[in-house]
């Protein structure tokens, strides 16, 4: 018989005065804001970061999605805390949260219970920030997560189509924490513990912060810096914006990072060096703190916290991504270096979730940023000390980088013999580069070929989904992805594993329109391929240009912030739809246009093809 934990509300962190009172708590050490609900899982940023105060010592009380349009008694509720406000808007950057790609509110939040939108404001950190400072002007505020982590420098914000400072300006916030943020926290909290004042706390790396003069010339006279072009430069130079990013982009994944020193609205904005990539004694602890896998008991009754039920039975191997996408914003939060947990605290977070209420013998995903970069780093580290690519694997497979997958195998292979466990999927996407690539040596060849036949024999069910993005090498070199040849490669792969053990399966890829290089003639031309290949695309997107990502600085500048020389972007809403149209070629209502669009750029006879 199943055997199911039981726990008690006082096993969650305190949300209300009630939950508080339970503890004998009557006053706290630390109050966290966040914009998402409560869940108290490793997957959930202030989660962690509550778990870790707690374990250090802290009395800690989360308020999740409080109520910005009131009288405010959710910032009041817990009163004035002994150390400092938290702020994060969450999982997720408010303004992703909100809106899609055209521009249009979104009528759900993922984060919230019932999947309702509306329970937190545009620029959720600048908001409660900015009433946190009104209600009480003398407690310090720290801001995290991802919304003020890609905001620490000047930025372009898609949404009101401008550039922003950094976001310490607008929130009025006395420290941000960049990236994850379990060591500095840990360092911060024992700094505080021994009564050193936090104004003094101008010394953690992986922090910003508002300096003096003073201060910046401490800076320079003692450490390795670097001068960006200042906010106002940038407003009125393009160029200078775009210049700035390779610096920010090289020196937030360095193993030794220079200090960056921006100037704001005529305020040095000092961006100290990230810590060392988390080892894998230190990643573990953050992931067996005694989490209750579970939503806080006041939500029953609310309805489905999507997210949540998205990454229920998941579990995370690793973090950090060396593919450093110009699209995606994982290597600018998570660093290009993969920290891996160990095996045993995989496992037992598998046996933690085999108790869940709601189990049912699957795992719908044994995963991470990508899949299969679990345990992969440089074979010598002092190769990596002097490296400034932002991809590991791009334009080619560095030849220090281990990208053998016998670790991983062993993983999904302790995880299926536990004889709760039906069947381990990997929902997470995999880079097929790292199966299929001509430089694989013999070893890692042979170790490629056998976790694609584990992973087709007993971690798929039907169809895996991988990331090609685009077909166009020209847009994929921009993108920093491999060659579209790849796919074809690996789809032939996996699908013969598969037919070889009577599997029925197939490989369903994943598309961006809209990138900065990709026009009309590229989509047509990724449109014809997937045909010939058999799809009708459903995993589509059109480009959401992020903060602190190559595709948003080329995006606003026109330039490619390493060559700085002119990229072709889609400005035009209208124009932008029309590239997404060519992903759905076989609808009625799209096929006057594509025939169109065709004789316009020089395809004619391309119309045959597709019809």
């Amino acid at each position: 018989m199943k055997t199911v934990r039981q726990y008690k509300l006082q096993d969650w962190l305190p949300i209300t005065v009630k939950d508080a009172k339970l503890r004998d708590w009557s006053t706290m050490d630390v109050v966290l804001f966040t914009g998402d609900a409560y869940v108290d899982h490793p997957s959930f940023g202030a989660a962690v970061i509550g778990r870790i105060i707690e374990r250090e010592g802290f009395k800690i009380a989360i308020v999740p999605q409080p109520n910005w349009k009131d009288d405010l008694r959710d910032f009041k509720k817990f009163g004035e805390p002994k150390y400092f406000f938290g702020v994060t808007a969450g999982n997720m950057d408010s303004m992703v949260n909100h809106y899609t790609a055209n521009k249009r509110i979104r009528s759900n939040d993922a984060y919230t219970p019932g999947n309702k939108a509306g329970f937190r404001p545009d620029y959720a950190t600048i908001t409660y920030s900015n009433i946190l400072k009104k209600l009480y002007p003398d407690t310090p505020i720290i801001l995290g997560g991802i919304e003020a982590s890609l905001r620490r420098l000047s930025h372009y914000d898609y949404w009101e189509d401008s550039l922003k400072p950094s976001i310490l300006i607008d929130s009025k916030a006395d420290l941000l924490i960049y990236g994850m943020a379990e060591q500095p926290i840990m360092d911060i909290l024992k700094l505080l513990k021994k009564g050193v004042p936090f104004s003094s706390l101008h010394n953690i790396k992986q922090t910003a912060f508002m300096a003096s003069e003073n201060e910046v010339a401490k800076i320079r006279n003692k450490n390795e810096y670097i001068d960006l072009h200042s906010h106002d430069k940038c407003l009125k130079d393009k160029k200078a914006f775009a210049s700035n990013f390779k610096h920010i982009e090289r020196e937030s994944n360095k193993i030794k990072a220079k200090t960056l020193i921006q100037y704001c609205n005529g305020k040095a904005v000092v961006i100290l060096p990230p810590y060392p990539t988390m080892t894998e004694k230190q990643i573990d602890a953050s992931f067996d703190l005694p989490y209750t896998y579970q939503p806080h008991p006041k939500y029953k009754g609310r309805g489905d916290i999507p997210a949540y039920e998205m990454i229920k039975f998941s579990v995370n191997l690793h973090r950090g991504c060396f593919g450093g996408c110009a699209f995606c914003t994982i290597s600018a939060h998570q660093g290009k270096f993969v920290a891996s947990r160990s095996q045993d605290s995989i496992l037992n977070e598998v046996d933690k979730l085999t108790k869940h209420p709601d189990f049912k013998g699957y795992l719908s995903d044994l995963g991470g940023p990508s899949a299969n970069m679990y345990q992969m780093k440089g074979k010598n580290i002092e190769e990596c000390v002097n490296c400034n690519r932002p991809s590991c694997i791009f334009p080619n497979i560095c030849n220090n980088l281990d990208i053998n997958h016998d670790k991983l195998r062993q993983v999904y292979e302790k995880v299926n013999s536990k004889p709760e466990i039906k069947k381990a999927f990997v929902g997470s996407g995999i880079r097929y580069d790292l199966l299929v690539d001509d430089s694989l040596s013999k070893e890692d060849r042979i170790s490629a070929k056998k976790y694609i036949e584990l992973l087709a024999k007993k971690h798929v069910s039907g169809r895996l989904k991988v990331a090609p993005e685009h077909t166009s090498d020209k847009v994929l070199k921009i993108m920093r992805k491999p060659s579209f040849s790849l796919f074809y490669k690996f789809k032939k792969e996996f699908e013969s594993s598969s037919k070889k053990m009577g599997l029925n399966q197939e490989v369903i890829p994943y598309f961006i329109s809209s990138h900065p290089g990709s026009s009309i003639e590229d989509m047509a031309d990724l449109a014809l391929r997937t045909k010939k290949l058999g799809f009708r695309l459903e995993q589509v997107q059109d480009l959401t240009p992020t903060p602190m990502t190559v595709a948003a600085v080329i995006f606003y500048s026109g330039l490619h912030p390493y060559s700085l020389k002119p990229v072709f972007i889609e400005k035009n809403p209208k124009e932008k739809l029309k590239q997404k149209k060519f992903f759905f070629w076989y609808k009625k209502e799209n096929m006057s246009y594509i025939k169109s669009s065709l004789i316009k750029i020089g395809k004619k006879e391309w119309i045959k093809e597709f019809y």
